[in-house]
């Protein structure tokens, strides 16, 4: 089960291309100047199980997939159960947003078997003198863009090159 805000679909503001966007509640970040601080509490979500989410995820067959929040990796056993539904019953991709940086993902075992299981992470707080409009995908120039695979080989951040691919 994940507290979940709302799921948008269609949307192009989440990653490249139409995704599927699930944003979750709870966040122990609580960044000032945050887009949606009423997702910080996760009691303000409703709960969904993996079979929901799956059924709303698999009605869009051109949608690739967005954790958003929120922070997923707060709920990081239920948005892994949900990534491996996805990973196993359809082809689509995963896009992970989250306030933790990927060196500190993986020093737990919670959040890192989740980050194994996704394709892009959007890592790293939203500081709001960091703030730039023209970025891409993310709010503050601290935040990266590492193409997860690549990412868990090297041991290292490495950022996600754009391509239509994903």
């Amino acid at each position: 089960m994940i507290s979940v805000l709302d799921i948008i679909h269609d949307t192009m503001v989440d990653g490249p291309g139409f995704r599927t966007s699930i944003y979750c509640a709870g966040c122990p970040n609580a960044c000032p100047g945050c887009h949606n601080p009423l997702s910080w509490d996760i009691r303000h979500g409703h709960e969904m199980s993996t079979e929901q989410m799956m059924a709303e995820i698999e009605s869009d067959p051109f949608a690739n997939v967005t954790f958003s929040g929120g922070d997923p990796m707060f709920q990081p056993e239920g948005f892994t159960e949900l990534a491996q539904a996805i990973k196993s019953q359809t082809q689509k991709t995963i896009w992970c947003f989250s306030g933790f940086i990927f060196e500190v993902l993986l020093k737990n075992p919670r959040q890192k078997n989740l980050l194994q299981l996704v394709d892009v992470l959007v890592d790293g707080p939203f500081v709001k003198s960091l703030r730039d409009e023209d970025l891409v995908f993310r709010g503050s120039s601290n935040q990266r863009i590492l193409d997860v695979p690549k990412s868990l080989k090297t041991g290292n951040p490495v950022l996600y090159e754009f391509n239509l691919g994903l």
